[in-house]
């Protein structure tokens, strides 16, 4: 996929980055995405290090700060990349990096501001803390966030509102000053079966908890089993979409290696519309 078209470029940057920090070959020759304990994650991981290029050699990185890596460099591609797309979705837009630490985050955007409200009943009554449990909590990795409107740019053409119409959308920022959440991304540098109930568990969290349009729900992997991507990419009704951080090189890598099953089941993903590749999510998010 080297080509000189910008997507392009900035896909390979993003590789590059992820070779330097993230995605090593450690000294026991195996790449960090890989599950050691795992013949065919081992096999599929090594082979798309290989088809990916040059590579560093370095201790794998913990867990968590292999995952903040992965979310960081996640957010400079989307910002990269997205932030190019403003003739398609016009906006004053921002792509933040949030982390896990920041629970209050999602209450700063419109459709999810109420949660401030219920978070502090919920500190004041134990009764209804007990009751409402941690349903209502959600931590996503990256946000995608417009700012409302002011009323100038909505008249910029023509006089379309005044003081007596269009009282109440958020869109305007004469009735909002919050936010509007346009994306959720979560990142999952690999995926476990628990970590991918979890993806679930909070878009489902989303979808319940606000109040307005429900934002793009969407996650980014780099792991190398199918099997373990179908385990969050298969089914509808939560996520939108998976992405893979490198999806026609792990392709090329599967049937490199013979693999019959996980061929068919990336065709099955991909054809189904449930796996696409990072330089996919840019213009998804634009529509």
């Amino acid at each position: 996929m080297a080509t000189g078209v910008e997507f392009a470029l900035a896909r390979t940057r993003f590789h590059t980055a992820l070779r330097a920090k993230v995605l090593v070959r450690t000294a026991k020759g195996i790449a960090s995405n890989a599950d050691a304990s795992s013949t065919a994650s081992t096999a599929i991981a090594g082979a798309l290090l290989n088809i990916l290029g040059s590579e560093t050699s370095a201790e794998k990185l913990a867990g968590q700060t292999a995952g903040s890596a992965f979310e960081q460099l996640t957010t400079d591609f989307l910002r990269e990349t997205f932030l190019k797309l403003e003739h398609l979705r016009p906006g004053d837009w921002d792509v933040k990096c949030v982390g896990t630490h920041n629970r209050a985050e999602i209450a700063r955007y419109s459709q999810y501001s109420h949660l401030i409200a219920l978070q502090l009943a919920a500190r004041r009554d134990p009764a209804l803390a007990a009751a409402l449990g941690s349903d209502y909590t959600i931590t996503p990795d990256i946000v995608v966030s417009r700012k409302p409107v002011p009323d100038e740019t909505i008249n910029l053409r023509a006089q379309l509102v005044d003081m007596e119409v269009a009282r109440r959308t958020v869109l305007r920022e004469m009735n909002n000053q919050e936010p509007l959440l346009h994306a959720s991304v979560s990142c999952k540098w690999t995926i476990r079966s628990d970590r991918a109930q979890n993806t679930r568990a909070e878009a489902l969290n989303l979808i319940r908890n606000r109040k307005g349009r429900l934002p793009h729900i969407v996650a980014v992997t780099g792991e190398p089993l199918p099997s373990r991507i179908a385990s969050l990419a298969l089914g509808t009704g939560d996520i939108d979409c998976v992405y893979h951080f490198a999806l026609p090189e792990l392709q090329e890598a599967v049937a490199a290696l013979g693999f019959a099953d996980a061929q068919d089941l990336l065709a099955i993903m991909a054809e189904g519309q449930r796996l696409r590749d990072i330089s996919d999510l840019p213009l998804d998010l634009s529509v």
